[in-house]
């Protein structure tokens, strides 16, 4: 129990902190402009899916140069700015109502945060193209290996909460190197769902652990980026106000759907699949960075 509110008690001082800063923000420089129909739109949609592991930054990004608001410089900053608030709810209800091992939570949610932070310059060296290729790649071979599983020509994965030895040592140290990777704009839903799944943790074992993550590496990010003033306040407020009426649509079916097995390994299947594709065409995107 101490070990859950420890937990709890550290995502919460990351969002008051990035809070208090963008109030602070708000007071010396003062908003030209107010959110759009379209700003709280936008935060609906892609928080909704965010909920249910399909992730929202790349949907957001498309989103944003589709409607040529903000600038393409502010978006980045935005982005985090204006998710760091629906994170805080999306964290809080997959850490409660998701009895993972407190301990692991703790240890992945913490070893990402720390990932983040310490991997960030050395992540940052790497080629964004060469990573998204080799990770397409093998989430495209995971999604295989999940997908035969499903129909029974390998074994199925687990239904565990937990992880010991060997198994709660990878998973933590995957997850720090996870949470160095997402420097570099790669998410960690589909990651994180294979990982577990192949360690023998039922499937939805993954949304405390993934949603908790990016609840503390968010707040965190968003806090330099309020700082520097590179992002659009109006579009930040939409994101939130629909980002949190997105989180909380979604969160019912995650919950309906985590009690059957197959239907949950088949969601997972999809999202992989998703993440793998959207990777290798964003590495073969003319002009992507080499």
């Amino acid at each position: 129990m101490q070990m859950q509110w420890l937990l709890y008690g550290t995502v919460a001082l990351a969002h008051v902190a990035a809070l208090a800063a963008w109030v602070r923000s708000t007071r010396h420089h003062r908003p030209s402009s107010r959110p759009q129909l379209g700003d709280v739109l936008i935060g609906v949609v892609v928080n909704f899916l965010d909920t249910l592991g399909i992730g929202s930054y790349a949907q957001i990004t498309s989103l944003f140069k589709l409607r040529g608001r903000p600038d393409d410089d502010l978006i980045p900053g935005t982005m985090n700015v204006g998710s760091a608030i629906p994170s805080f709810f999306g964290a809080f209800l997959f850490m409660i109502s998701v009895k993972v091992d407190p301990l692991l939570l703790f240890s992945m949610i913490i070893s990402s945060g720390l990932g983040a932070w310490i991997g960030a310059g050395f992540v940052s060296r790497l080629s964004k193209r060469h990573i998204q290729l080799v990770m397409g790649c093998a989430l495209l071979t995971a999604a295989a290996f999940l997908a035969m599983s499903l129909i029974g020509i390998m074994p199925p994965s687990g239904t565990a909460m937990t992880l010991t030895g060997w198994r709660f040592g990878l998973a933590v140290t995957a997850n720090f190197i996870m949470g160095a990777l997402m420097c570099v704009g790669i998410g960690n839903y589909a990651p994180s769902m294979v990982l577990l799944s192949f360690l023998g943790m039922h499937p939805i074992a993954a949304y405390p652990i993934m949603i908790g993550s990016d609840g503390l590496i968010i707040p965190v990010a968003s806090i330099g980026f309020i700082r520097s003033r590179r992002f659009d306040h109006a579009v930040a407020v939409g994101l939130v106000l629909g980002g949190v009426l997105g989180t909380f649509a979604a969160f019912p079916l995650v919950e309906a759907i985590g009690g059957h097995l197959d239907l949950m390994r088949g969601v997972v299947i999809g999202v992989v699949l998703y993440a793998a594709t959207s990777m290798l065409r964003a590495a073969r995107r003319p002009g992507a960075p080499p």
